[in-house]
């Protein structure tokens, strides 16, 4: 995270500059807001830390004018001020301020402080991100869309699972859950990477054909993997990339891409794997009929220890009235999105046109 720290006394400055550097945070000063405003506006910084109180540009109107104008992205702005009193607070926040820090400041508290602001930064750009690149992938398959929001609710239901028992309670918390249901749509970003021929093949796949749709996992997982080094603020792209190449690896180690066993498989690899193959066995495809649940059921419970995760079989067992739930539920959105005349479409559409 590219950090602007901004200050005219040259003591604070350094101070600021250097707990924040030891903090591993690349950091650029500015002793002025108009020269900080500039370097702003490069787009290089969303991270701005000011003094209140600067000659010519003070920090309120350095704040004032980050929110008139258009960067790109969003910019966090904390002040630092020894201004306490409610009515100064009340200013701050209506210029456009995110955050407060008093004077003299304590080191730790910087940093926790900067460290909550990256996550509200992460958790700005990732829903507009997911939904892009989910996008661009549904755009390949015109059964991708409902897959898509399937999948990802089959995964809410096996991670809310696994988070009340012991074996995972710690590994599975509110904030994985939420991430694994944002960022499980873009397991198959990667086709994005396969031609037509191949991917919206009506028949049997040849070897060369399957070895190709195999890269898939890899060039999903280096996509995010760029996006992950080039926004490291972005960390919801470490799952992103993780659930790319995993999510057709094989508990036994006889899945691909690089044949991971066991645990070597990330968790939420594991967990998309199941709601995947399973959406994938109850749904139809242009080379399949629809398989009802009690055989998707009976081919995921023969797969447990071999192809899938025994506990997260276990999880779909015992919550498999849920993913039936969630099958008839877009099963009847989708019946009743066809069956509506198209007048009533056309009014809809009209709405957010």
């Amino acid at each position: 995270m590219r950090v602007l720290v901004v200050d005219d006394d040259e003591f604070a400055l350094d101070l600021l500059s250097n707990t924040l550097t030891e903090a591993g945070h690349c950091v650029q000063t500015a002793s002025d807001g108009r020269d900080a405003l500039e370097l702003v506006r490069t787009g290089q910084f969303r991270f701005v830390i000011s003094d209140w109180e600067m000659p010519h540009l003070n920090g309120l109107d350095l704040c004032r004018e980050i929110r008139k104008r258009r960067f790109g992205a969003y910019v966090y702005v904390i002040l630092v001020t020894g201004r306490k009193a409610t009515h100064d607070v009340v200013e701050g926040l209506d210029a456009g301020a995110d955050d407060f820090i008093a004077k003299p400041f304590d080191p730790m508290e910087l940093c926790v402080r900067v460290r909550a602001g990256e996550r509200i930064l992460s958790l700005h750009g990732r829903d507009l991100t997911i939904f892009t690149l989910a996008k661009l992938a549904e755009s390949r398959d015109p059964d991708t869309g409902a897959h898509l929001e399937r999948v990802r609710e089959y995964c809410r239901v096996i991670a809310d699972h696994l988070s009340r028992q012991d074996a995972y309670r710690d590994e599975v918390d509110a904030e994985f859950i939420e991430t694994l249901y944002r960022t499980s749509p873009l397991h198959d970003i990667g086709k994005v990477g396969l031609p037509d021929c191949v991917l919206l093949k009506p028949g049997h796949l040849t070897d060369v054909e399957f070895n190709l749709v195999k890269t898939h996992t890899s060039i999903g997982a280096e996509t995010l993997d760029i996006a992950a080094r080039e926004h490291p603020e972005a960390s919801f792209l470490h799952m992103a990339r993780d659930i790319a190449l995993t999510h057709h690896e094989r508990f036994d180690g006889s899945g691909y891409p690089a044949g991971l066993k066991g645990t070597e498989i990330p968790l939420c690899g594991r967990i998309v794997a199941l709601a995947d193959v399973y959406d994938a066995l109850t749904s139809h495809r242009i080379y399949k009929s629809a398989f009802p649940h009690d055989v998707a059921r009976s081919i995921i419970i023969q797969g447990s220890n071999s192809h899938f995760d025994p506990d997260i079989v276990d999880a779909f067992v015992q919550n498999e009235e849920a993913f039936v739930a969630i099958r008839r539920r877009f099963a009847e959105e989708s019946q009743a999105t066809r069956e509506k005349p198209p007048a009533v479409l056309e009014a809809a559409a009209s709405t957010y046109n």
